[in-house]
């Protein structure tokens, strides 16, 4: 579980939703484990310390990333909406 502090702290549960629905996961503890796999990096619950800062960057700035280009799509969807 991510230990940054969200601002609005009642929308955890709508973004883990995002996070399994762009990852295409069930549960969203899993997309980090599943972005990882996906590149060939080695991530394991638990200690990670062997991981270099550019394989830790891959599966954050994928899951993050994936996160981002949904959260427009929804919000140029809701545009053309009114």
């Amino acid at each position: 579980m991510s230990r940054r502090k969200l601002l609005v702290p009642e929308s955890r549960k709508a973004m883990d939703d995002l996070k399994a629905k762009v990852s295409g996961v069930q549960q969203p503890d899993e997309a980090k484990y599943e972005a990882a796999r996906e590149q060939g990096i080695p991530l394991q619950k638990g200690y990670n310390g062997k991981l270099t800062s550019e394989q830790a960057g891959k599966v954050g700035g994928r899951i993050g990333g994936n996160m981002v280009k949904e959260l427009v799509r929804m919000a140029q969807e809701n545009m053309n909406k009114k």
